[in-house]
């Protein structure tokens, strides 16, 4: 890998020769594609395999709600960048793709500013032979007012975090109080009803309850505490099937969580959500969990094309349709779904997962001079978790030849199945048999729920 900066570090360019690859994301897919990759082609002398992340652990988004409830801690769940690419044969470098120069296959890297407000790596530049870019999605606003100063979105461990230290404030700040509880306090509104905005639903009325009787014995959370599910379409989990729909709804309603369907938010207030319709919903918490975008910077990126919400346009072989060394994976990919005219892979973990896949073998058959070929989405289907209560989802296609519904404990097994996959690929069987064992014992001596 050739990297430049205004202090160019010889020592960090491998023997000159190899094939560069450079991966732009640490997400499921990109992790995956590059630990792979580092362990059969970077520790082998084959390739220079390199990881271009902005975060310094890794996290599995789907469990970006276990965090906001306070159900699961960060600490024991993410992955070291670091360790992980010293362990696996490639580099890790920290920092934000901001650029692109096709014509100098070139990644331009933002400087890395730290919490303290420093400079730790100046703005760089890292050549390649053949880069995969796997930056995931943001939520997209839409442009509603308020959603910036007064929402919090799910798309990070910092901002789940963040949710969560506001949830056990509010929940301290109303039983220290001795003036009757405003209007909004202890309300939790949750706007977009897709599989993030239902998990978190059922996640807070189990993790509430748990954190009130750590001695908030003022609080009553069958009264006090109110979750409000908003969704613009007529039904939750709307690009679900409707069978998924109608077992979740029944379940959330349920827990006394209110199911506010065919409603379009005007605008977040401080202290609530105004509904195109006039009406005011109060609410202390609002998290933004509609819609999904690409980052704004991948629009146009040097000529390559994509499409109105910022995602790389890719042919079927995962490579961008102007320049077949520049590939895309994951969120961030516009990819069609072959065998079904006119739709787009849905943007799920199983689809970057078996992206990952998919390019481990490709980008060795590109290295050897060989045809790269196509990738075909395999649906397994969907779950949906809703906490210890139950597990919604149906299993699909190559699986189990037709479409198979589940519920209870036997979709939770798959549902947690699928993180274990995830970890298979990142640490092998020894080390995700230990972690998890360690994590079962551990898990009796603290606290059901995350108190700070």
């Amino acid at each position: 890998m050739q990297e430049t900066s205004s202090t160019t570090d010889l020592n960090q360019d491998p023997p000159s020769g190899l094939h560069r690859i450079v991966i732009v994301g640490g997400g499921a897919g990109g992790l995956e594609l590059a630990t792979r990759l580092g362990d059969t082609l970077g520790k082998r002398g084959k390739a220079s395999v390199t990881l271009i992340e902005k975060a310094r652990t890794h996290f599995w988004k789907p469990h970006l709600h276990e965090i906001a409830a306070g159900s699961m801690d960060l600490g024991t769940y993410e992955t070291n960048y670091l360790a992980q690419s010293h362990w696996h044969g490639f580099r890790y470098r920290i920092g934000e793709m901001i650029g692109l120069d096709r014509a100098r296959r070139e990644v331009h890297v933002a400087p890395f500013i730290d919490e303290d407000g420093d400079q730790v790596t100046p703005q760089r530049v890292f050549g390649y032979d053949t880069l995969v870019i796997s930056i995931g999605s943001l939520t997209n606003d839409f442009g509603t007012p308020g959603v910036k100063d007064n929402a919090i979105s799910l798309e990070t461990p910092v901002q789940a975090a963040r949710f969560h230290r506001r949830l056990v404030n509010a929940c301290i700040r109303a039983h220290a109080q001795h003036d009757p509880l405003r209007p909004e306090q202890l309300k939790v509104a949750i706007i977009g009803a897709g599989a993030t905005g239902v998990e978190l639903a059922a996640e807070l009325h189990k993790t509430t309850r748990s954190l009130v009787s750590y001695g908030l014995d003022r609080i009553d959370p069958e009264k006090d505490i109110k979750i409000i599910l908003i969704e613009a379409a007529d039904r939750i989990l709307p690009a679900l099937p409707p069978r998924l729909s109608e077992g979740a709804s029944g379940l959330l309603r349920g827990l006394d969580v209110q199911v506010r369907t065919s409603a379009r938010v005007a605008e977040v207030l401080p202290s609530g959500v105004l509904l195109a319709g006039g009406e005011v919903i109060p609410a202390e918490l609002v998290v933004w969990a509609a819609g999904v975008k690409a980052p704004e910077f991948l629009k146009d990126i040097d000529g390559l094309e994509t499409n109105r919400i910022n995602q790389l346009v890719v042919k079927p072989t995962l490579q961008t349709t102007r320049d077949d060394s520049i590939f895309a994976i994951g969120d961030c990919a516009a990819c069609p779904w072959v065998g079904q005219e006119g739709k787009l892979v849905p943007p799920r973990a199983q689809a970057a997962h078996q992206q990952a896949s998919h390019l481990l073998k490709q980008i060795k058959n590109r290295i050897a001079g060989q045809e790269v070929k196509e990738w075909r989405y395999r649906d397994f289907g969907s779950l949906v978790s809703l906490g210890k209560y139950s597990t919604v989802g149906n299993l699909m296609g190559n699986l189990v030849g037709g479409n198979l519904w589940l519920d209870g404990h036997f979709a939770r097994m798959m549902y947690l199945s699928l993180y274990k996959m995830h970890e298979l690929a990142l640490h092998g069987f020894w080390k995700v048999s230990l972690d998890t064992a360690a994590r079962l014992i551990t898990r009796r001596t603290e606290p059901h729920v995350k108190l700070h």
